[in-house]
């Protein structure tokens, strides 16, 4: 685990990337299209994004915590679910715009920011019904990312993530080769290794998990392939690793499920 002023460090450099995404970007309400594309998504979806909204399910009168919600997408989509929402970032200027974008999708009443830190999550314990996070344990310090998911979770309580993954030393050590490297990346993110998601899961029940995007298919987005090549990349995509399990190795998208242990002692 990371020291205090380490942990301090690596929350001062998220805030400021936070900052730069936030300024960024318009706020927007959410397209119909977007809302009916996740409202019921198929088990057999071949994207990363739809399989978690698979795996949510029926979540009417619950309480979720969206970690590390951003400016908000996911926080409206969930409160659609009619779900009471617990929206957690670092950043007051994504807070701000997560803010703007629930008033406009006409869910404010069900969304109730949090602005504080997944390393010290400003809810009390056994608290939430459900932990969602979209791309955020790579931005973390995981030992006390997953103390604190399984602190605010009820016994019998989930918890669903995306995350990108490097499991392969051949992809790990290719990767540096390629020059192209993302505008608003923090110098703490990373690709999550398997022994640290292994780590991070420990205390929880594993219920499911899932690998997705084959390099080739992110490396065809990267030279800037069109939507029907993509398309058909993704379609080839979910083929090869349903039919050679052995290429979920050299994967570079995973979404896994928990439960906290119903008989878990406070």
């Amino acid at each position: 685990m990371t020291s205090g002023s380490g942990l301090a460090a690596w929350e001062r450099a998220e805030i400021e990337r936070s900052a730069q995404a936030a300024r960024s970007s318009d706020v927007q309400k959410t397209p119909p299209s977007v809302l009916r594309r996740y409202a019921n998504p198929p088990a057999y979806t071949r994207f990363p994004l739809e399989y978690v909204y698979h795996l949510i399910g029926d979540i009417r009168g619950q309480s979720v915590l969206d970690v590390g919600c951003g400016d908000g997408c996911n926080a409206a989509l969930l409160a659609a679910r009619g779900c009471r929402v617990y929206a957690l970032d670092l950043s007051p200027d994504l807070l701000e715009r997560a803010a703007r974008r629930v008033i406009e999708d006409g869910v404010r009443d069900s969304v109730h920011f949090l602005c504080g830190s997944a390393h010290a999550v400003p809810l009390p314990d056994a608290s939430v019904d459900l932990v969602v996070g979209n791309v955020v344990l790579h931005h973390l310090d995981l030992t006390a990312a997953s103390r604190e998911v399984y602190r605010v979770l009820r016994p019998g309580g989930r918890a669903i993530f995306r995350e990108p993954i490097r499991h392969s030393r051949l992809i790990r050590a290719l990767r540096p080769l390629i020059p192209y490297r993302q505008p608003d990346l923090s110098p703490y993110e990373r690709p999550l290794l398997k022994r640290e998601i292994d780590a991070f899961c420990g205390p929880f029940e594993r219920v499911r998990q899932r690998e997705f995007m084959l390099p080739f298919v992110r490396l065809a987005r990267l030279l800037g392939a069109p939507k029907a090549l993509d398309a058909r990349l993704v379609a080839l995509d979910g083929r090869l690793l349903a039919s050679h399990p052995w290429l979920r190795h050299y994967a570079t998208v995973t979404v896994f499920e928990l439960r906290k242990p119903r008989a878990a002692a406070q």
